[in-house]
């Protein structure tokens, strides 16, 4: 599952919020083709829509390219829209996530869905979303362990690698039981960038058999030294909108991951 949602959509003026939100419908679909998805169907029967984000329901044999090569063509999407969009037309910033789990067929229901849209709504990828915004970046997004694991882990991905991203926490204010490992990753940002930004978490250790994301070789995260002086201001905000529920893909895939 690959789950959008725009930043600040709500404050977006009425009258131009169908036009951006067509504006990153198209910007999805060229994507999707990009990373060799082109069988895109809208499952109608499943269909919720606020506007402001979206629900992708895929094969699990696509996960690997929904980390890479997708997030990085979908951030150049962003950004050649910000350099080439009227000044009346708001700027697109996403939030996104990626996760996989079991749904049950036709409407694609079940815990992975919820799991998906809490971890984009997590405080983890919110605090990415502020260092993106601080950086001249329009894209966060939080990858879940598990497909950490069966990708990145497990050398699926092109270019990315587990120093490319930043290990963290999602939790949801309000959500008490949901707590779980992720992945953060800013295309463009150092991983080590995201650290003033996130809550400091006590027991949380990164993998034992890598170095830390984003550190020279023979550093550990650990040694960092944070200036708390200079270090940026982290924002919170609640969730606004619901998303679009859509299949990408035209069967879902329950067995084992196979190897784009």
């Amino acid at each position: 599952m690959l789950v959008v949602d725009m930043k600040n959509y709500s404050q977006i003026p009425e009258a131009k919020m169908a036009p951006t939100r067509a504006d990153l419908d198209d910007i999805l679909s060229t994507v999707f083709v990009q990373c060799g998805i082109d069988d895109a169907a809208l499952l109608d029967s499943a269909v919720k829509d606020r506007g402001d984000g979206a629900i992708f329901v895929l094969s699990a044999r696509h996960a690997a390219r929904l980390v890479d090569p997708l997030l990085g063509y979908l951030r150049l999407a962003l950004e050649r829209r910000e350099q080439t969009r009227l000044a009346s037309s708001p700027t697109i910033r996403l939030r996104a996530s990626i996760h996989v789990g079991p749904l049950a067929p036709p409407e694609h229901r079940g815990d992975a869905a919820n799991d998906a849209c809490r971890l984009v709504d997590s405080d983890a990828v919110r605090a990415a979303m502020t260092a993106a915004v601080d950086n001249g970046l329009y894209l966060a997004a939080v990858v879940s362990d598990p497909v950490f694991r069966r990708t990145v882990r497990a050398e699926r991905t092109k270019t990315l690698t587990s120093r490319n991203l930043r290990q963290a926490t999602a939790r949801v204010e309000g959500k008490d039981g949901f707590q779980e490992a992720c992945w953060l990753h800013v295309p463009g940002l150092p991983p080590s960038v995201l650290d003033p930004y996130l809550d400091t978490d006590p027991g949380q250790t990164l993998p034992t058999d890598t170095e830390g994301p984003g550190m020279p070789p023979g550093e550990n995260s650990s040694a960092v030294v944070k200036d708390d002086a200079t270090a940026p201001v982290r924002q919170r905000g609640k969730a606004t909108g619901k998303s679009r529920l859509i299949q990408v893909g035209r069967d879902y895939n329950t067995g084992p991951e196979q190897q784009s």
